[in-house]
């Protein structure tokens, strides 16, 4: 029977985020700079055998909920196998997938079949050459294809995450959230964060103005979620199909309720998205040590979990560790 795990703040630990790449398909300007960042070597990363026995051993443990991310885990070779193998695992309750949708079409059966019924796409604009600004490739048609197929496929959530960034594509946030009138999507806004990348303004936009800029749309009333320690705040605009999720990491930090571990493509554990300290996972897979031994590394990790971050957006630092890339969406 698993466990509750538990970090120093009685927060209850239960959602793993799974980074099975530093691969990705498009160059995000928030994400990295133009040329991408070195990549790792093929043996760095943790293959498919030491992903699956973390997910058995973090299940025992108490975990409940694995997100897969990347970079862009579509890319990677034979991730249908991984799905499925992952889907199997005893006390996983919910396995999702982050993606940015270029490569769904063809891969929405075959991820809804292998067990993958919960899906993120990224989706920063509705504008074909504005996405391909902000990504650096003119793949809108292909992304919004795909998102047609997951719909038509039968996953559900499925929730379109956007940044919004003040010149960018803030003059969006209407438009993004009407689609719900049409779909039912839920449609996330993220506030920026200040992760390496080739663009050295701040384009912060708080939620607070997010919101503001929506109630005068329509009435933005509260919405119910499946998951009550997630990070979204929801709403719902009467009469929609579908609900808005409003994340905001910086100015109004959910740190309180956070229940997430996640961990990097090269098997390095974070406790926290903004935090310099990693726990390497990937020596004692490769060591021959023992579940048990696992697990104590993985409890120690926990028990240094911070409180909070401190990133505050008046002052932008940058989280010079890594690029989101490399620590996983």
């Amino acid at each position: 029977m698993p466990l509750s795990l538990k970090d120093p703040y009685q927060r209850r630990i239960d959602y793993l985020r799974l980074s099975v790449t530093d691969r990705c398909n498009l160059r995000c300007t928030y994400c990295m700079p133009e040329e991408g960042v070195p990549r790792l070597d093929h043996q760095d990363v943790l293959n498919y055998e030491e992903i699956l026995r973390l997910a058995r051993i973090v299940t025992r443990m108490g975990i409940t909920k694995i997100r897969i991310t990347g970079g862009e885990p579509l890319v990677r070779k034979d991730i249908l196998f991984l799905c499925a193998n992952m889907a199997a695992t005893p006390g996983l309750r919910s396995l999702s997938l982050t993606t940015n949708g270029i490569l769904l079409a063809q891969y929405a059966r075959g991820l809804f079949v292998a067990g993958i019924k919960r899906i993120n796409i990224s989706l920063d604009t509705l504008k074909p050459e504005k996405y391909a600004m902000i990504t650096r490739r003119d793949c809108f048609e292909q992304v919004w294809e795909g998102i047609r197929a997951v719909q038509e496929t039968g996953f559900a959530p499925i929730k379109l995450n956007a940044v919004i960034m003040e010149g960018i594509n803030d003059d969006e946030i209407e438009d993004l959230a009407r689609l719900t009138y049409h779909y039912p999507f839920e449609v996330r806004f993220i506030e920026f964060m200040p992760f390496q990348s080739d663009d050295g303004h701040n384009r912060f936009v708080s939620a607070e103005e997010i919101l503001e800029r929506l109630a005068k749309v329509a009435p933005l009333l509260p919405a119910m979620s499946e998951n009550s320690n997630g990070p979204a705040r929801h709403y719902r605009f009467p009469n929609a199909l579908g609900k808005i999720g409003i994340i905001s990491p910086i100015s109004e930090h959910f740190c309180h309720t956070c229940n997430r571990l996640r961990v990097t493509a090269d098997g390095k554990l974070r406790t926290c998205l903004f935090s310099m300290e990693e726990t390497d996972l990937k020596t004692p897979l490769r060591q021959a040590a023992s579940d048990k031994e696992i697990m104590e590394v993985i409890y120690g990790a926990i028990s240094r979990k911070p409180e909070r971050h401190e990133l505050d957006h008046r002052v932008l630092r940058k989280c010079i560790s890594r690029p989101m890339v490399r620590i996983g969406g």
